[in-house]
């Protein structure tokens, strides 16, 4: 007889998947691509022209652990909504019969993972020490990303910035009581960025939002919303100024990290020129050369990702007794 499948809401995940256990989840993925002990997938999104909207799916395999699928959409109208602008669903596979183990809310652990992935990259490619964090975009990523730095403990300042200053400085001062970190609301980018070591770009842009001269020596910037060909938060100014481009996966951003995919057309990058974190994270690959180099590190996010996360959730989930059952058999 099937077991019944596990269903795990929004508010489930967000009580499983607390920060320590997310960046773990990230080791976990990073460290099996860096090892070649798995593979990331290719993954299938649709943009349709005249459209802001994206839709996405792939599936991966992270073993021990079953097959996990991710199917969702990128909506960047929803950030003037007051919600997340990626919605997706998660399932999971059993890893021996291959039936239904887990229909799982993958907004939450989306929002989740990709803020733990980007503290593994910092952790790997910033400067050493105290960091000071500038975050671009006022959405959900941008209040995950002050939790998940608030939860590493390197971090002594956040500035955010977005399209509207008043939106920034409000968010910063709620997020500045919930972590109690000293979280400040910029005017503009510029401001935000000036005298950053960690540069977080949380936007779905088309056009860069970032200007490669307001960038000091030794910056790490993160790129999150450079998901497909057509997006660029960043111009080819930054890749020209960056002593190394870090990609989630080689393959993958070649054909979907925006800038990634300019340079390599107008020939100012070339595929030897890209770094896997995974190899960096394994010693095979260095994450920066010295302290006054500026690494970029582009985000398009993975299946892998979400294979190592699932797989902690579902863990946890059995552990604690947590979640609904549904018997899909009858």
């Amino acid at each position: 007889m099937d077991e019944p499948t596990l269903v795990l809401s929004r508010g489930d995940v967000a009580a499983l998947f607390d920060a320590d256990t997310a960046y773990d989840s990230q080791v976990r993925a990073f460290t099996a691509i860096g090892q070649g002990a798995a593979r990331p997938s290719a993954k299938i999104m649709l943009e349709h022209p005249g459209l802001d909207d994206l839709c996405f799916t792939y599936a991966s395999r992270l073993l021990p652990f079953g097959a996990v699928c991710k199917f969702g959409s990128v909506n960047p109208g929803n950030a003037e909504r007051g919600i997340p602008t990626i919605s997706a669903t998660v399932l999971a596979l059993d890893a021996g019969t291959g039936r239904l183990a887990a229909i799982i809310e993958g907004t939450e652990i989306t929002t989740r993972r990709t803020a733990a992935a980007t503290m593994v990259a910092v952790e790997a490619l910033a400067v050493p020490g105290p960091l000071e964090v500038a975050i671009v975009g006022t959405g959900v990523q941008a209040a995950a990303h002050v939790r998940a730095l608030a939860a590493r403990g390197r971090t002594v300042e956040v500035r955010i910035a977005g399209r509207s200053a008043q939106r920034a400085a409000s968010l910063a001062n709620e997020l500045a009581a919930d972590t109690g970190l000293t979280v400040r609301g910029a005017a503009d980018v510029r401001s935000a960025v000036a005298g950053a070591d960690v540069v977080v770009l949380g936007t779905t842009s088309h056009t860069p939002v970032l200007d490669a001269g307001w960038v000091a020596g030794g910056t790490l910037v993160v790129s999150l919303g450079s998901i497909s060909p057509t997006r660029c938060e960043v111009g080819q100014d930054l890749l020209a100024r960056a002593a190394r481009v870090v990609v989630d996966d080689r393959h993958s951003a070649q054909v979907q990290a925006g800038p990634v995919v300019a340079g390599l057309a107008s020939g100012r990058l070339a595929a030897a020129d890209l770094t896997g974190l995974g190899e960096v994270l394994v010693g095979l690959a260095a994450g920066r050369g010295g302290d006054d180099e500026i690494v970029f590190y582009n985000s398009t996010g993975i299946g892998l990702q979400d294979a190592a996360a699932a797989a902690a959730v579902i863990a946890t989930a059995r552990d604690r007794g947590a979640g609904q059952h549904l018997d899909l058999s009858q």
